[in-house]
């Protein structure tokens, strides 16, 4: 989750799954990489933001998808961004521009979510879930 002043870095979803929803930056892991590292490339592949990391801010498990998704707190170096191969669009947002029903991922509404409450709180806990299975939807 990157941030400059109040504004949250989005990006909008070029590829499936959720193509054309609003995510925070993120994908998988490089062999080798740390996951600083693999958090400041993403950002710069799918945003064009050059990012600082401040610290992890929340772990989200999934284990019926066998993912476990890692997000950390951190501010862009400069506001400058644009969208990457794997992005649409990317955009820095105030809270009342967040789309909700158009976030990509339930584990990104789980983190926002927290960053919201924890910046209007003043201080920044780790926060820690497990999403289960959505429930099958019958006819």
């Amino acid at each position: 989750m990157a941030t400059w002043e109040e504004r949250i870095l989005l990006c909008r979803r070029a590829i499936e799954p959720r193509l054309g929803y609003w995510t925070l930056p993120a994908g998988f892991m490089e062999n080798g990489e740390t996951t600083p590292q693999a958090a400041t490339r993403e950002t710069l592949e799918e945003a064009g933001a050059q990012i600082i990391i401040e610290a992890p801010f929340a772990m989200v498990s999934i284990a019926h998808i066998n993912q476990v998704h890692l997000f950390y707190r951190g501010r862009l170096a400069t506001p400058e961004y644009q969208a990457g191969e794997e992005s649409l669009d990317v955009a820095l947002l105030c809270d009342s521009e967040i789309p909700w029903p158009e976030i990509a991922f339930r584990s990104v509404s789980f983190c926002l979510q927290r960053f919201l409450d924890d910046r209007k709180k003043g201080t920044y806990a780790f926060h820690e879930t497990a999403l289960p299975p959505l429930p099958l939807l019958s006819n």
